[in-house]
């Protein structure tokens, strides 16, 4: 008889079964991965408006070209996110030049995201949004704890960057939170907002979503009383679980579903 963690992998990973959910497909060359990371980056942006991460100019998500990997996509300056459209995405290098796009950026999304996709060959992706919940949070200056098992997401899986010098006009900030980061996923930006990255787009977008979404729960539970929290270990190995490739990808999809739906326009 088989045993109850055998059965389980029946069930998650069973053989000639559609898995499209979990894993993300695999491409016959750059042009084709180029334009399936360009169509998840521009669905990342309507998520984020139809979560309400909009915030006049700020805000970026950035992904890094699969075949010129010293350059990256990312918005445009000055378009809603609810309005991004495949059309208005901009690459950029690593020394500034855009080499495709006819737009401007954000001076202060290159200054970060530039120093993170240099710095850091293993992050594909960042997010970074001026989100109500998450600027909340970060002034501060804690981590999140692990008071649900969303909240463990972030366990020993967020840093804190303790600067604040106003708005960012130096790469050497990009540079140090880049080397901050170490291993984990998250940065909280003290009295700034929240930053995320990932190996895939998909996973930079959904752990802001979720990160957002878990700094609003901790601060109404601690409107209310002290909540409590989870113990280290069962903790540690729930962010073990949860914390990885497949479940970022996965929990991205069903966002991704309803996005594209409601608005297709997207993709023009």
């Amino acid at each position: 008889m088989l045993k109850n963690d055998e059965i389980l992998e029946r069930v998650s990973v069973g053989e000639n079964l559609d898995n499209s959910a979990i894993k993300r497909p695999e491409f016959s060359s750059p042009e084709e991965e180029r334009t399936y990371i360009k169509q998840r980056l521009v669905a990342s942006f309507r998520l984020f408006a139809h979560y309400g991460f909009d915030a006049g100019v700020a805000g970026h998500i950035s992904v890094r070209d699969p075949e010129f990997k010293d350059s990256f996509w990312v918005n445009p300056m000055s378009v809603h996110f609810s309005q991004i459209k495949i059309s208005d995405l901009v690459r950029v290098n690593h020394d500034g030049d855009i080499v495709e796009g006819n737009k401007v950026i954000n001076k202060a999304a290159f200054a970060i995201h530039s120093r993170i996709h240099a710095l850091r060959p293993d992050i594909n992706a960042a997010a970074h949004a001026h989100s109500e919940h998450g600027r909340t949070w970060s002034s501060l200056g804690r981590f999140l704890d692990p008071i649900s098992q969303d909240s463990c997401t972030f366990y020993k899986n967020q840093v804190i960057y303790e600067k604040y010098l106003g708005i960012v006009e130096d790469c050497s900030e990009g540079d140090e939170i880049a080397n901050l980061l170490g291993e984990n996923e998250t940065v909280i930006l003290q009295n700034h907002g929240l930053l995320t990255t990932g190996k895939f787009v998909e996973a930079a977008a959904w752990l802001f979503i979720l990160m957002d979404s878990c700094c609003k729960s901790q601060l109404m539970a601690e409107a209310v009383a002290k909540p409590i929290i989870i113990p280290h270990e069962s903790a540690l190995k729930a962010k073990n679980y949860i914390v990885n490739d497949v479940v970022h990808f996965a929990n991205f999809q069903p966002l991704y579903q309803m996005i594209t739906e409601k608005e297709p326009d997207m993709f023009e």
